[in-house]
């Protein structure tokens, strides 16, 4: 797996020698070399629309049909089976046949429960775009001509493990794979020598459904993947603060010796990025502990933008501040922002196969705020033009109902919007049927947004190609070029 002379130069360093190329080799830090391979060298491949990418993540499955495609059929058709509409010939589509149990879940005595559930809360049309999305979001319905909303996506995994498919595009079974925003970090150069590329904010998924496989970077090597922060100025980087009883100076002496070992160990090692990679992110871990307290001190903020966010209302206060994070971290030159919403240890709050109604009222209550204040402050810097904002969750809702007030887990067509870096505003693209069932026009697997990301940064994904790993063509993805401006 490496050259002869660093396995010679081993040997002659006797048990330890075998021992350090053993442990870096388990870290993924020694690679075979392959001339013909050209690895990223931090630039993009074209001019790039976007410098940053914002993307947010809803943890359970929002209802599509209750945020940004309403259907008014179903408030026409509610509590009547679906022969008992026009669109009773859905019901001889395959898809439908073979997977009736999310379609029209069953009820608690097995019975077959195919009665359309009406639409839990009003809907309107915003702005000059005139789109119609949900009362639940009112704040993001004043930035709706910002908005490109995709109401076409599906995806194959009808469980939680679907959480996992949309950051990787590969199903879970299939094992796991580097995370959108591990692409980016490994394809992109920094913009700030002082501060993480890949930034999580929020809690993670759980480990049921992904994990830290959410923001991994797997076979790419470990100095790809997100760095999990938190949103407190006095701790916001656990694993690297040093403490109150030790001095910045000590620390300081401890970094320098663990960087000359570093480099003892790249004398056998001399031409691997890996290695490189590896002593970066020590020194980085020290340079964050002083660069990073400062991203979070919101007090530093006029009254009137930390009003904007919501940081004065309990119920959008801590959200609020993850969003003013967001624009801060973007304006100090962070590529990747990875926000989670709904995390709660297990299949994640958005998961309403009951109460539906005070559930996404609720959820929504806490995020639609912080999330147009974002929007809105990133617009009135002049940030929204070069920062990409991502909105999605891992699947839609069912049009049918299950338990009487909820929804069950639904594939075949949901939601997802994009909003600057380059993307046109004021758009709807893509179309379900009329009930909601399914994507029939512009149909997107999840990877074409993984694909317009990284177009919008100009990157090629085929570029990106490691040695030794071959990607599936649904990898890939196609950018959803309907969206560009």
């Amino acid at each position: 797996m490496y050259s002869r002379r660093s396995f010679l130069a081993d040997l002659g360093m006797g048990f330890t020698g075998l021992a350090l190329a053993a442990m870096l080799h388990r870290d993924g830090v020694v690679r075979a070399e392959d001339p013909s391979w050209p690895p990223p060298d931090g630039k993009p491949h074209f001019a790039p629309k976007a410098k940053s990418v914002i993307w947010f993540f809803m943890v359970g499955g929002v209802s599509h049909m209750e945020s940004f495609d309403p259907k008014p059929a179903l408030n026409k058709y509610a509590g009547k089976t679906i022969a008992e509409t026009p669109y009773k010939d859905a019901l001889s589509k395959s898809f439908l046949k073979d997977n009736l149990r999310i379609v029209v879940p069953n009820d608690a005595n097995g019975k077959i429960r195919p009665k359309l559930y009406p639409l839990q809360v009003g809907y309107r049309k915003r702005g000059q775009s005139g789109i119609a999305i949900s009362d639940w979001w009112p704040h993001l319905g004043e930035c709706i001509d910002d908005l490109a909303i995709v109401r076409s996506m599906w995806t194959t995994d009808n469980n939680h493990g679907a959480q996992l498919q949309y950051h990787t595009g590969r199903h879970n079974l299939e094992g796991v794979f580097p995370t959108i925003g591990a692409w980016v970090h490994y394809g992109l150069g920094s913009l700030n020598e002082n501060l993480p590329q890949f930034v999580v904010l929020g809690t993670p998924l759980a480990d049921c459904c992904a994990g830290v496989n959410g923001h991994g970077a797997d076979y790419l090597g470990p100095e790809h993947q997100g760095v999990l922060l938190k949103v407190d100025p006095k701790n916001p980087l656990l694993f690297a603060s040093p403490g109150a009883d030790k001095f910045r100076e000590e620390q300081q002496a401890e970094f320098d010796l663990l960087g000359r070992l570093n480099r003892l160990s790249g004398i056998e090692y001399p031409d691997d990025a890996s290695l490189r990679a590896r002593i970066k992110s020590y020194e980085l871990a020290f340079r964050m502990q002083s660069s990073l307290p400062e991203v979070f001190q919101f007090e530093r903020e006029t009254e009137a933008t930390r009003r904007l966010y919501g940081l004065d209302q309990p119920a959008t206060h801590h959200f609020g501040q993850v969003c003013l994070a967001a624009r801060r971290l973007v304006e100090r030159g962070v590529r990747f922002i990875q926000i989670f919403h709904g995390s709660n240890g297990g299949a994640g709050a958005w998961d309403a196969h009951s109460k539906l109604r005070a559930n996404h009222s609720s959820l929504c209550r806490q995020v639609d705020q912080p999330i147009a204040a974002l929007l809105k402050d990133l617009k009135r810097r002049g940030l929204l033009e070069e920062t990409l904002v991502c909105w999605g969750t891992e699947f839609g809702r069912t049009p049918g109902a299950q338990g009487g007030d909820g929804r069950d887990h639904h594939p075949f067509g949901f939601s997802v919007w994009l909003a600057g870096g380059g993307i046109k505003g004021g758009i709807a693209h893509g179309a379900t049927d009329e009930l909601g069932f399914h994507a029939v026009e512009d149909r997107h697997y999840i990877t074409d947004i993984h694909a317009t990301v990284l177009h919008q940064l100009g990157l090629d994904s085929r570029r990106l190609n490691v040695p030794g790993r071959k990607r599936l063509e649904i990898e890939y993805g196609k950018p959803i070029r309907d969206i560009l401006a």
